[in-house]
């Protein structure tokens, strides 16, 4: 049989698997686009990540987990909080187009290295992006779905925006999700009225906020916030 005759027999099988696959796909990426181009005029109620938190808390109990939770909006929140939050995740955040391709560079080497994902080399948007529509888990499909989303977030949604729904979805605790839980969680105050100090210790366990919500004392997390803090003058706001 000749290669045209076998590749003909192939995707007479294939074919529509194929086109399926593909249609379904482009029927995601379309709800996605539709979903982030809303953010423009709502607030998300809930995130993929805040569902997760929900069911884990929730699990062997007979009612439902409560997560603390409250939206504020931009000027509610204390600028001290997003020059830290800038400072430790994402310094190019106003300058990039929602991929920080040094970072991923660095990431991808490391993780080929260590032979795992360890790293993620992701920016504010990209994160966004994971923490409303993604899991926790650790692949490079993950990975290449975070791209597409943080690409559509910054093309349909501005800096500003991108920057105030992170403040207020990112989780910061057990059951604790957004700016103004966390600042009354950890402080006893409002998003509003976070000094330096306290921004910069609350960005300082974003990568790993259950952990630290249960070990505050850690002397690395208090070098690591002193350090944010010496950065975040250097910071550059959206506008």
């Amino acid at each position: 049989m000749s290669r045209r005759g076998l590749f003909g027999r192939v995707w007479s099988l294939l074919r529509w698997p194929i086109l399926i696959g593909f249609a379904a796909l482009a029927l995601l990426q379309g709800y996605y686009a539709l979903s982030i181009a809303t953010l423009n005029f709502y607030n998300p109620e809930t995130t993929a990540f805040m569902d997760a938190e929900r069911e884990r808390l929730s699990k062997g109990k007979k009612t439902e987990a409560k997560l603390r939770h409250q939206w504020v909006s931009y000027p509610r929140i204390s600028v001290s909080a997003k020059r830290a939050v800038i400072a430790a995740e994402d310094s190019t955040f106003a300058y990039h187009d929602g991929v920080d391709w040094e970072a991923i560079e660095k990431a991808a080497r490391e993780n080929l290295r260590k032979g795992t994902v360890k790293r993620g080399g992701s920016t504010i948007t990209m994160q966004l992006a994971k923490n409303l529509y993604l899991s926790s888990e650790r692949s490079y499909i993950r990975k290449a779905q975070e791209f597409v989303l943080a690409s559509m977030l910054e093309l349909l949604v501005d800096k500003r925006r991108i920057l105030e729904i992170y403040l207020n979805v990112a989780e910061w605790g057990i059951g604790v999700f957004g700016i103004e839980a966390a600042a009354r969680h950890y402080y006893g105050v409002s998003a509003a009225e976070l000094d330096d100090a306290q921004a910069a210790w609350l960005a300082s366990i974003l990568p790993a906020p259950r952990r630290y919500d249960r070990n505050r004392e850690s002397e690395w997390i208090q070098e690591k916030a002193l350090v944010i803090q010496e950065r975040m003058p250097k910071v550059s706001l959206p506008k």
